[in-house]
């Protein structure tokens, strides 16, 4: 039997690994997560890595790019032109000659945009981030593996779906009052409203193991908490630069994620286990699987 729990809020995607994402209505969550998210990203020319906005001394304009699909992508296809607003208000096109110029340009350093993830593609972080809260030298740059635990081929640094609930952010809010508990911080495909909020104020960490009703056909299996980065702390649009974001997490919400480590999280990894489509206002509702 499934219990409801609530509502999905708001549904996101993220066209382009790292850039600001795009709202939608309703989309088909699949394999590869909801159709089109992380369909894009870039590769650094000089290193081959995949840029994340977790090296934020390399790559924090990321977040100041603001990419949307063009056409909207089909299922589980090939990626769809999608569009991009450069901070200097410019716009490229993914089917652009000159896009990667453009966008070299944008970053201060030369890259490209890809559709298809190079092999054996990694991307560079804080050893905190990649190995655990209680590490030695936190701020030690390290390699990690895009994809661990989504299909081959995908630019997901972990699961292909990230589930957050409005009741978390808000319990946040009360831990730390000065903070700007921003879902943009957190970068989840499905916001949910909850019917009850948890006493303790992660429902998340509840549903790990379980499986995760999206509407009246999708189901998704919930992994584990969502470890979270230094990508939490970073300016993007209005929202300042905040570390008390991350050391709160960090305080309020340690997880043990097996042999990898110690990690501040907040939401749920998640991935989906029977496709379908979803959309705002769909029930949520969480089974032992």
């Amino acid at each position: 039997m499934a219990d409801r729990v609530g509502s999905v809020a708001e549904l996101w995607r993220y066209p382009v690994k790292s850039m600001q994402g795009e709202r939608v209505d309703a989309t088909v969550a699949g394999e590869r997560g909801l159709s089109g998210d992380r369909g894009w990203a870039v590769v650094d020319a000089e290193t081959g890595h995949v840029v994340s906005a977790k090296r934020p001394k390399l790559w924090l304009t990321m977040l100041e790019c603001a990419a949307a699909y063009a056409e909207e992508p089909q299922g589980d296809g090939p990626a769809a032109p999608v569009r991009i607003a450069l901070p200097d208000g410019r716009e490229v096109h993914s089917d652009d000659p000159d896009r990667d110029r453009l966008l070299s340009d944008a970053l201060g350093r030369p890259v490209t945009l890809e559709s298809r993830m190079p092999e054996d593609a990694t991307y560079e972080l804080r050893a905190a981030d990649a190995e655990g809260l209680d590490v030695p030298e936190p701020d030690r740059l390290t390699e990690s593996r895009v994809g661990v635990v989504a299909p081959p081929g995908t630019f997901f640094d972990t699961s292909t779906l990230h589930v957050l609930a409005t009741e978390t952010l808000e319990a946040l809010a009360g831990m730390h009052p000065d903070g700007r508990w921003d879902m943009r911080r957190f970068r989840p495909n499905v916001l949910v409203t909850l019917d009850e909020p948890p006493a303790e104020g992660f429902a998340e960490n509840a549903w790990v193991g379980h499986s995760l009703g999206l509407g009246d056909e999708t189901e998704a299996v919930v992994l584990a908490p969502m470890p979270r980065c230094v990508m939490t702390t970073l300016p993007q649009g209005e929202l300042p630069r905040d570390p008390l974001i991350l050391r709160t997490l960090a305080e309020r919400n340690r997880q043990e994620l097996g042999e990898h480590g110690n990690f501040a999280c907040v939401g749920a990894m998640v991935n989906v286990s029977v496709p379908g489509r979803v959309a705002a206002g769909d029930e949520v509702s969480v089974r032992p699987q």
